[in-house]
């Protein structure tokens, strides 16, 4: 009796650490196994999205710069261009501030293409001021600075997403030369001035670059969520973007 009384007693005894985390090893491996996927996925989404983005806005500059044309008509027709900035604010401000809406399929896509359109065709207007060759140039440069801060942001261990002081005081000091700027060129243009800002500008766009392609692989301090494929893909294509309209600020030279 004594015997089966401890038998009966060892089986009512509660399973030790050892065996009640057992199968969790295995389970947090296959989580994370899932979550790399994800990533993976993820990444791949929002790069090719941002190709056809990139190849959208390559095409319209390239048409506004070659085609003489067409230059001459967005030139003589400004109201064109006040059309695309008011589009691409409302897009803008609608895929920033509305999270429901950039993750509700179609308009995330419809917002986008919208969006892209826009500033495309705003880019291509600036462009048509420039001589060919300087386009071209920006435009080689701008590939060779974005292919560089991609590798550094895949292959880094500095964590970039910690500096976001670092950026926020730099774009303060852009705003002040904003500021600046507004101030003096009613009274005359100020080459070294509009210099130093675009030179600015290009810096701290090309740490963004950096900054939002970090927040887009996730194995930094900060990290986008999978479900925010719009949003990291229009983070990345305006850093692209005003980092190609500042490399023309320093480097352009106004068609003849």
């Amino acid at each position: 009796m004594k015997k089966g009384k401890q038998v009966s007693d060892n089986d009512n005894e509660p399973p030790t650490y050892q065996e009640a985390t057992a199968g969790y090893g295995d389970m947090e491996a296959q989580f994370a196994w899932d979550d790399k996927n994800i990533r993976r996925t993820f990444i791949r989404k929002v790069y090719a999205i941002l190709l056809l983005q990139l190849s959208l806005t390559i095409g319209i500059v390239c048409l506004f710069t070659f085609c003489a044309p067409v230059r001459f008509y967005i030139q003589t027709h400004p109201g064109l261009y006040m059309a695309s900035y008011m589009l691409f604010f409302a897009t803008y401000i609608a895929l920033s501030c509305c999270g429901e809406l950039r993750r509700k399929f179609p308009w995330n896509v419809t917002l986008l293409f919208l969006f892209t359109v826009s500033m495309a065709f705003m880019m291509g207007f600036v462009s048509s001021f420039y001589n060919t060759k300087s386009v071209m140039l920006c435009l080689g440069i701008t590939a060779l600075v974005c292919l560089s801060v991609t590798v550094f942001s895949f292959q880094s261990r500095v964590d970039v997403t910690s500096c976001h002081g670092v950026l926020f005081s730099l774009t303060m000091v852009m705003l002040l030369c904003a500021i600046t700027m507004s101030i003096v060129v009613p009274f005359g243009y100020v080459p070294w001035l509009h210099a130093i800002y675009a030179v600015i500008g290009a810096i701290l766009f090309t740490l963004f670059l950096a900054f939002d392609t970090q927040l887009l692989l996730g194995n930094k301090r900060y990290s986008l969520s999978p479900e925010e494929y719009i949003f990291a893909t229009l983070s990345l294509y305006l850093d692209i973007i005003y980092l190609f309209s500042f490399l023309l600020q320093i480097m352009g030279g106004g068609r003849e």
